[in-house]
């Protein structure tokens, strides 16, 4: 039997569960799913990454030890899966005894091969990401993800020799066209490669500045790099080395990850694996980013969203179709509650619903809820019948190449075939005509074509796709269920047997209603957050004074402002051109996108701190700095009390 091994990144615990780890759990979820359906034997892999700089600052943070912070947070995303409909077959821990082992042992296999050294290293260490940045990668001085300085660190350390496996990874991946997919996160991998500038990979960290770690097996007096300990997890899980399930399912095995862990995953892993002799991966598979409001989630601009509170909202498996509907797999793609019940509506209401309980209904009603013989085929029947063989066939193809939302269209022009198809065949003018041969054809065409979309909806929908095969009279056994028969199998209804006599799983939502019902929660939670602030914030104290003549060296001067514009390259920064009357207007970076629109600040009259050092950030000059308050409501910008002329100087 042909073997399918899926796994999710192991996710970091420093923070609560949202929406990107159920995306890509949930995604896993499916192709697990739809392989078993496929005839395949199946093991579905996630788990908590747990060591490192985070973790120890979180448990700080909490008052407790890491172990107890790590035992609490894990727990979290453990129980989250199966209220998600998530069947996961194992459940791995970096604190694990039985992973700290496999670690160690690889370690020590690479150690004795000669591919890790002791040296000396000197870099730019971002606590945020756990890594060294090279000045080349740092952008004005600041960490390209966090936009904090990194601390600068000189150490002795173990290093991994990745650079010399850099023409092997290349070849692989331009060998091998599926490695990466989609093909943009491949071309940027080998464009990477290209550069030459592939470095050898720091892989300890001395127990002087970090303990909480896998002890190295050659040297105690280091832990382990948290990737090198953490990507390990896709063979700890299977038992390795002398497992049952490492030697069935290594290296049929799919990566899901998202977009910003593409470098561990697709050169330190393939490059680590090659040297401990493990046979490359098959896939790795990389998705985008969901957005709110355009803007990724974080837990600062408090727009993360709580997967459970949806899928409670509107039901796992609504909550399931519209991830997998909503993002084209590479993509990034937006998250809103009202897009997601407007997809329920029209897709799952309006479509499959309809579809369901229109037609179970007129079975009901002309043949007792019985399943009718169908009688000679017309063309019209024939040419739905080939395109249901088209539409099951080109699911398949998609969704084993990780097309996703392209699979489910291929299903739904099905589904709304069949509903032109009623309204086309007129069953109730046949009823009424007596053409119950013609009638019964009609009927069962429609109710096989129906349980073919149940089907293929299961490892999507699966509580809703049990329910739609069971309406249909039938037992549902994923493990028996044959899909790939389905391309060209036809009448596989048993004739006779009863059916439901109607459907309704999908409700529709009042779209009004809602918009409502959002918009006062946005008000509510706005007004709380600014009571919040009033009550906790803190009285100022004065700032240490100073002489007279360091006032002095301040030029403050009133400006207006022209032009308004998103920086390029940072989301929470404007680009302002503000006249003081000079010759011409001032480029002016201003961190205001959080508290104001373009528009409030567009025409307005500004106090600029004129006389500061121009600095460039994000690619940018920035030559003043415009003046605002802090208050219990929010920010207030400095202005003059009525109109002055640009460039009055503050005295």
């Amino acid at each position: 039997m042909e073997r399918f091994y899926i796994t999710t990144p192991i996710y970091y615990v420093n923070a609560k569960p949202h929406l990107g780890h159920a995306y890509t759990t949930i995604i896993a979820d499916t192709m697990k799913r739809f392989q078993q359906m496929m005839g395949k034997e199946t093991f579905f892999l996630t788990g908590t990454d747990e060591h490192g700089d985070k973790i120890v600052q979180a448990a700080d943070k909490n008052k407790c030890t890491p172990q107890e912070y790590v035992d609490q947070i894990s727990q979290l995303f453990k129980d989250l899966w199966p209220e998600l409909g998530i069947c996961n077959d194992h459940f791995v821990r970096t604190t694990d005894v039985a992973h700290k082992k496999v670690v160690q042992d690889v370690l020590q296999k690479v150690y004795d091969s000669g591919d890790i050294y002791f040296g000396e290293y000197g870099g730019h260490y971002c606590y945020g990401c756990e890594r060294f940045y090279t000045e080349k990668e740092l952008e004005d001085g600041l960490c390209p993800q966090h936009q904090t300085k990194p601390e600068y660190i000189a150490e002795k350390n173990y290093f991994f020799k990745m650079s010399k496996y850099q023409d092997w990874l290349k070849q692989h991946i331009l060998d091998n066209p599926e490695f990466i997919r989609p093909e943009r996160y491949r071309k940027e991998v080998l464009s990477l490669l290209d550069s030459g500038e592939l470095e050898d990979l720091c892989i300890s960290r001395p127990k002087s500045r970090l303990e909480w770690g896998v002890e190295l097996p050659f040297d105690n007096n280091f832990v382990t790099y948290v990737w090198f300990d953490a990507l390990l997890n896709y063979v700890s899980a299977l038992d390795y080395p002398e497992g049952e399930n490492f030697k069935k399912f290594w290296p049929a095995v799919q990566h899901i990850v998202a977009k910003d862990i593409l470098k561990p995953h697709a050169i330190f892993w393939p490059t680590m694996l090659k040297a401990a002799g493990f046979e490359p991966y098959n896939n790795l598979n990389v998705h985008g980013y969901w957005l709110v409001n355009d803007t990724k989630m974080s837990k600062s601009l408090g727009n993360v969203v709580a997967p459970l509170d949806m899928a409670k909202k509107y039901g796992n498996d609504t909550f399931r179709f519209f991830l997998l509907r909503d993002m084209h797999f590479g993509n990034d793609a937006s998250f809103s509650e009202e897009a997601l019940a407007m997809r329920q509506n029209a897709e799952l209401a309006n479509d499959l619903g309809n579809l369901f309980s229109r037609v179970l209904s007129m079975v009901k009603k002309y043949f007792g809820g019985v399943v009718p013989q169908p009688a000679e085929y017309t063309e019209a029947d024939m040419e739905l019948r080939e395109l249901a063989s088209n539409s099951c066939k080109n699911f398949q193809q998609l969704f084993d190449n990780v097309r996703f939302s392209y699979g489910i269209e291929s299903l739904w022009e099905l589904v709304r075939a069949l509903n032109k198809y009623v309204d086309s065949s007129q069953p109730w003018t046949l009823a009424k005509e007596g053409d119950t041969a013609r009638l019964g054809t009609v009927m069962y065409t429609m109710l096989e074509c129906m349980r073919k979309v149940a089907l293929h909806l299961w490892p999507v929908m699966p509580e809703s796709a049990e329910k739609l095969v069971a309406q249909l009279g039938l037992d549902f056994d994923p493990l028996t269920a044959n899909l790939p028969a389905e391309v060209e199998a036809w009448g596989t209804l048993p004739v006779g047997i009863e059916i439901a006599p109607g459907s309704n799983l999908f409700p529709r939502v009042d779209i009004d209603k809602l918009r409502k019902e959002i918009e006062e929660a946005a008000k509510a939670a706005k007004a709380a957050e600014k009571a919040a602030k009033k009550e906790a914030a803190p009285a100022q104290e004065v700032a240490e004074p100073i002489e007279f003549d360091d006032f002095t060296k301040v030029d403050l001067r009133v400006g207006k402002v022209l032009v308004v514009e998103d920086h390029p390259k940072a989301d929470r920064l404007f680009r302002c051109e503000v006249d003081l009357g000079e010759e011409k207007p001032r480029q002016i970076l201003a961190g205001l996108k959080e508290h104001f629109t373009a528009e409030d600040l567009l025409g307005r009259q500004v106090v600029v701190v004129a006389n500061l050092k121009p600095r460039k950030i994000r690619g940018l000059e920035s030559h003043g700095m415009m003046l605002a308050l802090k208050t219990a409501e929010g920010m207030e910008m400095l202005t003059a009390s009525g109109e002055v002329p640009a460039g009055t100087k503050a005295s």
